[in-house]
């Protein structure tokens, strides 16, 4: 019979009931991360570069428009900007891969950044764009 570990020392690993079973006390691992941190950044990096798209192609379609139908192009947009970051953003965080994860959930940071740094001008959610 082995004695238990005292949790002072992290190599000792988890008690004997905790180990699954027929693993050996030194070939403890820790589990693997779920999300890749840098699959985090490179959403936020794809967010900006989707963002800029939206934003040209909703200002190239509100150009020769009356205000009521530029409002219409604007709104479109800030939904579609909100479908792709959450949508999207969710979908691939709702996958078993740690790299789609962490792609989802950069992207939903990169609004949510956006948001915020810009006043929701770049994400469509300030009231101000849709006033008259």
């Amino acid at each position: 019979m082995t004695t238990p570990p005292s949790g002072d020392n992290p190599e000792e690993g988890p008690p004997d009931y905790l180990r699954p079973p027929g693993e050996p006390e030194s070939g403890y691992k820790p589990p693997a991360s779920r999300i890749s941190v840098g699959m985090v950044f490179a959403g936020c990096g794809a967010w900006a570069i989707i963002n800029v798209t939206v934003a040209l192609a909703a200002i190239a379609a509100s150009l020769g428009a009356s205000s009521g139908s530029d409002n219409v192009a604007l709104g479109a947009a800030a939904l579609g900007l909100v479908v792709i970051a959450f949508g999207v953003g969710g979908g691939l965080l709702a996958a078993r891969n740690r790299h789609a994860k962490g792609l989802g959930l950069g992207l939903m940071i990169g609004w949510a950044l956006t948001s915020l740094f810009t006043v929701g001008f770049c994400t469509g959610i300030n009231p101000g764009m849709y006033t008259l």
